[in-house]
């Protein structure tokens, strides 16, 4: 059998929890998605292990880095169980099973202050270079 015949025949690879949390920011902040927190909620909730939040300057925006982290996760072989909301954009949830991200356009996450219903999350620290480029386009965004 040729290489290509038995590659053919393997199951897809999927991501761990946290490579799939890592994608979505990767793609988020493609879209210069702001103010990103990546929550660790598996010792709260039975819902999914990590929480991506991250915000859009307008409607457009939002729906603009939900189709990214869409084609990012897509790319990787991963399929949503549910996408809410984009038509409005005012807050999208994409559901990918263990890794759940909302999207807020700033108005609503003020509003709806997700960060705060779960506070005993513990907040994952952005690895390089993520970290930089949320800084950097929060910082921009400040100016």
């Amino acid at each position: 059998m040729a290489d290509d015949d038995r590659s053919a025949l393997q199951a897809p690879v999927t991501l761990d929890s946290l490579s799939k949390v890592m994608a979505a920011v990767e793609a988020a902040l493609d879209k210069k998605a702001q103010d990103l927190v990546v929550l660790q909620v598996e010792h709260l909730s039975s819902i999914a292990e990590y929480f991506l939040i991250a915000t859009g300057r307008s409607d457009i925006q939002v729906q603009s880095i939900a189709r990214g982290i869409e084609e990012r996760m897509t790319q990787a072989n991963e399929r949503p169980l549910a996408i809410e909301g984009l038509a409005h954009a005012h807050w999208v949830v994409l559901d990918y099973d263990d890794v759940v991200i909302h999207l807020f356009y700033q108005p609503a996450r003020e509003f709806y202050r997700l960060e705060s219903t779960w506070t005993d999350a513990h907040e994952v620290p952005l690895p390089e270079p993520f970290r930089s480029q949320a800084r950097d386009l929060t910082s921009r965004a400040l100016a």
